[in-house]
């Protein structure tokens, strides 16, 4: 009888892995309800008709009691995550360098960086590779909020 009730316990914690920490059906859950199979199984083979219905009904009731107390306990609220961002975006104001505009390239463009225009820094993209930083770019193209720049003398 203690096989069974070992059989049968560990396909539990297995089922109930599968359902709590692994996402999916995965090996853990196939597992679990074969060592339940087997263990019920092995009752109805091992015993009479009528223990072989005891285990099955025990499972079956334990099974459902288990996972609704492994749902509704606090240990899970516990280990979630539960907090919320709270954060704001910065609000920019609406200037956009123009075709044509120069600016100065802050950081290396390798081929992203820094560059400023008037006051305002952006992120800018090299179409000519590596611009060194304080090198005049000026900008050739727009592609959405990607602004492309060469440098000015080439």
């Amino acid at each position: 009888m203690g096989l069974i009730i070992t059989l049968i316990v560990i396909g539990l914690i297995f089922l109930l892995l599968e359902v709590l920490v692994i996402p999916g059906t995965t090996i853990a859950g196939i597992i679990g309800v074969i060592l339940i199979v087997v263990g019920i199984w092995y009752s109805y083979d091992r015993f009479d008709n009528e223990t072989g219905l005891i285990v099955l009904v025990s499972t079956v009731f334990v099974s459902i009691l288990s996972l609704y107390f492994a749902l509704k306990g606090k240990t899970w609220k516990r280990m979630m995550l539960d907090t919320s961002v709270s954060g704001k975006i910065e609000h920019f104001d609406n200037y956009k360098p123009h075709i044509g505009e120069e600016g100065v390239t802050i950081s290396r463009l390798n081929p992203m960086g820094k560059v400023r225009f008037k006051e305002d820094y952006f992120e800018a993209r090299s179409i000519f590779g590596y611009v060194e930083p304080s090198t005049t770019v000026v900008v050739i193209k727009m592609e959405k909020n990607i602004i492309i720049v060469k440098p000015k003398d080439k």
